[in-house]
């Protein structure tokens, strides 16, 4: 929904173009942003899927990839409250950034939902597990901006060791330095790299990025991370810990490069702060919950921490007045801007509309690069709710496409009825702008039918056929309880 800096007060809710071949919702008072009623002018949404962007409003990227199998609509919304009916309602996927949250209790606002790809790599701020429950894909983009945020790292890193921050500050701040006396004042804690130890926790993507920039500099490169196997350090010739205490004991600089969940929240504490060596340094760039910053503020002011340097806060955007770091000496702190490239800002954008479409076009989970709640998506026909024509574009499930086909179609009712009792999918056509799909599921069903090729008919008559056969010899002409997985 987008908002509005004026206007009337009663301004409907509009549908407007919103370039690329997708339509935009927009809404422009805050009470029909949180909850109101009103309709939706300008006629219907056209008969296909609906993609919402939720906590943004720039879709310039991501039309020209769905436009032609979805319709895209931005909703500029900071929470589900202001997110309009219509999206709740209709909305089958969802684009989403790191500015709003989505509990157990927003997902369930959500009446027709069945994928959402974060734009970006952390999903700390989605209930994955409940997701699945409900039957949500949840997909990230793990590949992006791997470059951008490891040469942050390493500057963060190098400001820290050489204290360029701080000097360059003091010459903007038009102080006067000369001779070597007033350069050891100003640039006293500048500290020598060559033969320092980096500790890094997590040696994912850009863990291992950083890991192998640090060791040009000079860097003894450590690192703890229980969830890749034994062996990487040789291949990148670094040295393992298998504790983060270890870890904090023998580094001067840590550097964090981990996910955020419920076991690593705040990881960094009073507790493990004393762990470290007096005097080491702190970086984080991957997620601001990592660190307990009371316990980071304290141990800055008392010098147990030399300086630190955040492009991540626990609460974003980052206020220096109303945060337990403000008044801290050395500390250095970024927008959450690491990621950000010209480049990796497109190549994030497409990556994750190009997510969406393999939803729209293939199969659930299974045509995902990077699901990250496969284990919880047990919900029953989540495949037959997912895939094909009949399913994304007219919300119909597998019982109420065999019933439509079985309506269009009375010489295959027997294939269809049978299909819907095994547990069969129906053939699978991936959606194109030329499906000619209508608002009428009935319809919607018989042209996804039309489009199927002849040999997923003839497949699937075999299954059943096989199925009929099976139960024939108990005399049994109910329905198996068995699933078939035809993939």
């Amino acid at each position: 929904m987008e908002r509005s800096g004026g206007g009337h007060k009663n301004k409907r809710p509009r549908i407007t173009d919103g370039g690329g071949g997708g339509p935009a919702v927009n809404q422009s008072n805050s009470a029909d942003r949180r909850g109101g009623s009103s309709s939706m002018g300008n006629g219907p949404m056209h008969p296909r899927p609906l993609i919402a962007l939720l906590d943004g409003r720039d879709c310039s990227v991501e039309m020209p990839i769905l436009k032609d199998v979805a319709t895209v609509a931005f909703c500029d919304a900071q929470s589900t409250t202001e997110i309009h009916e219509k999206v709740l309602n209709e909305a089958v996927g969802a684009l989403m950034w790191h500015t709003i949250t989505l509990t157990r209790e927003d997902l369930e606002k959500f009446k027709a939902l069945r994928i959402i790809v974060r734009i970006g790599s952390g999903v700390d701020n989605i209930d994955i597990k409940a997701a699945g429950e409900l039957g949500v894909a949840v997909c990230n983009v793990p590949g992006f901006g791997v470059e951008e945020v490891a040469d942050t790292t390493l500057s963060l890193i190098l400001n820290l060791y050489r204290r360029s921050h701080w000097l360059a500050n003091e010459v903007a701040n038009s102080k006067k330095i000369n001779g070597p006396e007033q350069v050891r004042d100003a640039a006293k804690g500048c500290a020598r790299i060559r033969g320092d130890t980096l500790g890094i926790v997590g040696l994912g993507r850009i863990g291992s990025a950083v890991a192998l920039r640090a060791k040009v500099f000079g860097f003894n490169v450590i690192f703890h991370d229980p969830y890749i196997p034994d062996g990487i350090e040789k291949s990148l010739g670094l040295t393992r810990v298998y504790s983060l205490q270890e870890l904090l004991f023998q580094s001067d600089c840590v550097s964090l490069h981990c996910t955020l969940n419920e076991q690593n929240h705040h990881m960094i504490n009073d507790f493990t702060i004393k762990q470290m060596r007096p005097g080491a340094f702190l970086v984080n760039t991957a997620r601001g919950g990592l660190i307990d910053e009371g316990a980071l503020a304290a141990a800055l002011k008392d010098g147990r921490i030399r300086a630190a340097a955040l492009d991540v806060n626990e609460n974003e955007p980052f206020s220096p007045q109303t945060t337990p770091l403000r008044d801290c000496p050395n500390l250095m702190c970024t927008p959450h801007a690491a990621w950000f490239s010209e480049q990796s800002y497109q190549e994030l954008r497409e990556m994750a509309a190009a997510e969406v479409r393999r939803a729209i076009t293939g199969r659930v989970p299974d045509n995902l690069r990077n699901c990250v709640n496969k284990e919880f998506l047990h919900s029953p026909g989540l495949r037959d709710n997912m895939n094909g024509a009949s399913a994304l574009a007219a919300g119909m499930s597998a019982a109420a496409a065999a019933a439509a086909l079985a309506q269009h179609f009375p010489g295959m009712q027997h294939m269809a009825g049978a299909a819907s009792a095994a547990g069969l999918p129906l053939p699978i056509v991936p959606m194109s702008p030329h499906a000619g799909l209508t608002s009428s599921p009935a319809a919607a069903a018989a042209a996804a039918l039309a489009a199927a090729q002849q040999q997923q008919q003839a497949q699937l008559l075999s299954q059943v056929q096989q199925h009929n056969a099976a139960n024939h010899n108990n005399n049994n002409n109910s329905s198996s309880n068995k699933d078939v997985d035809s993939d």
